[in-house]
């Protein structure tokens, strides 16, 4: 088994400078003005592709993203929590050269596939009855100690610092996925809905009295939420499942934030949303990522269906940076001018960067997505 430098979430950040403040980058995303576009990278290389890039010659500055030209926003996330808050201790099982065991807070065994993932898989899930749920919920509910000791404190460093001000939520399908799994998630919207309710009720209050509070001291900018609900071939439930279960949590937290001065609902789904965009739109979502194109999230044509109604960031295919420059050039010449015209979207590549990926081709990506955004703004 090939050994590498790099395995870990933390070795594969990447370093980025952003430049660009608060009502800019909410000006921005909200259509509002559209002065200068954006540019980023969402997640940074996937595991392997750092040891072929330095083998390729990559720099320190190359390695670690430092050295690539971004145009990105701010960003301050408050020291609060709405979602879990408590758990069993982490337990050490085992590790091999091909995987490491042990069993997570939620006291699920976790399999961590060495070399291929940088997340562990859950060999199972917590709940299965209401009972189940009942013996974990008190780790859902409200509790002071819900706010770090200076909150506050950071929030005004925050503003002075002229960063966008985030807070997050659990996720309406992926929270609950964690407690069951996605199999039984599925099948629980018809033959265990009040479980589903539950659970849900339980994490809209707690993430209700908890931003409720904040928003009395606090203007939060951004509301950010994590999905990852739907493949290649489309999402794991549908629009009318998300109407009926999802979408009242979503409005009673949104409608608080909105009333207090937020000004996005960023939803972070892999894979094809297209048929949920409606259903999420009514929910309050206004702005999507990573939009990957191999999953029919194609970023031009959701913008001509949807307009100034949904921004989004990312939307540039990552598979074609391992193919030719003209194949590189054709996207980014299909994609680059019709979002730079109407804002409204940070371009970036739709996830993590493939591996197979050569040095070469990234630096030719930066290097001509610069020059088309500069053409296109007259610069």
């Amino acid at each position: 088994m090939k050994k590498f430098k790099w395995i870990n979430h933390s070795d594969l950040a990447i370093t980025k400078t952003p430049t660009v403040g608060r009502r800019e980058y909410l000006d921005y995303m909200t259509f509002q003005k559209n002065e200068r576009p954006l540019f980023t990278e969402i997640f940074g290389p996937l595991i392997g592709l750092k040891e072929e890039w330095e083998e390729q010659g990559a720099t320190q500055d190359e390695l670690n993203f430092s050295a690539f030209p971004y145009r990105c926003e701010r960003r301050g996330f408050l020291s609060i929590n709405t979602g879990r808050d408590g758990g069993f201790p982490e337990i050490f099982i085992e590790e091999t050269d091909e995987f490491q065991l042990f069993k997570d807070p939620l006291g699920r065994l976790m399999k961590l596939s060495k070399g291929y993932a940088t997340l562990p898989l859950p060999q199972n899930y917590p709940v299965k009855t209401i009972d189940d749920w009942l013996k974990i919920k008190p780790w859902y509910r409200f509790t002071p100690s819900r706010f770090s000791k200076h909150w506050e404190d950071e929030a005004t460093r925050y503003r002075l610092e002229d960063r966008v001000i985030c807070v997050s939520i659990p996720g309406g399908f992926d929270e609950i996925r964690q407690l069951i799994g996605e199999e039984m998630l599925c099948l629980a919207f018809y033959d265990k809905p009040d479980l589903i309710h539950e659970i849900l009720n339980t994490m809209s209050e707690t993430a209700f009295q908890v931003l409720e509070f904040a928003t009395q001291k606090v203007e939060i900018d951004l509301l950010f939420i994590h999905e990852d609900m739907a493949g290649k071939s489309g999402p794991m439930i549908g629009p009318n499942l998300v109407r009926e279960f999802i979408l009242p949590y979503y409005k009673k937290i949104w409608s608080l934030l909105q009333e207090r001065g937020a000004s996005l609902f960023d939803q972070d789904s892999d894979g094809d949303m297209n048929v949920l965009i409606p259903v999420f739109l009514e929910a309050g979502i206004n702005c999507m990522h990573p939009m990957e194109p191999a999953a029919n999230m194609d970023i031009v044509k959701i913008r001509q269906k949807y307009g100034s109604q949904l921004a989004f960031y990312g939307g540039i295919n990552k598979h074609i940076l391992r193919q030719n420059k003209e194949d590189i050039m054709k996207e980014l010449e299909y994609k680059i001018p019709p979002m730079v015209k109407s804002g409204g979207c940070a371009l970036a590549l739709d996830h993590r960067i493939p591996n197979g990926t050569p040095l070469e081709n990234y630096r030719f990506y930066i290097h001509k997505s610069w020059e088309i955004m500069n053409r296109e703004t007259g610069r």
